[in-house]
């Protein structure tokens, strides 16, 4: 006596998927340099928030998690931390900047 079995293969039980062609994208030219007094004015704004990340970094001055940054500054005054004081302009002039007072 022999049994024939059928064998079963993994695609009796899944749907077979043709493969799609990729789609070629266009390589976008070079984005031409900004002029020189573009250039000013966004680096001393890319200066001033270097600096107040690299506040937000330092630790002996507390959590940064929750609070604005010039709550953090002046509870780490209130502390006797002795935040540097270009924080506190730099935080004092650009107040209404949503980008400057918050993380």
């Amino acid at each position: 006596m022999t049994m024939t079995t059928k064998r079963r293969l993994i695609t009796d039980s899944f749907k077979v998927m043709k493969k799609t062609r990729r789609v070629q994208r266009e390589k976008r030219p070079p984005t031409p340099p900004q002029k020189e007094e573009e250039n000013n004015t966004v680096t001393q704004q890319d200066e001033e928030l270097r600096q107040l990340k690299q506040f937000d970094l330092e630790w002996k001055y507390g959590p940064c998690t929750g609070i604005s940054r010039l709550q953090r500054w002046e509870r780490a005054q209130l502390h006797g931390l002795n935040p540097p004081q270009e924080i506190r302009e730099l935080l004092m002039r650009t107040n209404n900047d949503p980008q400057f007072t918050s993380r």
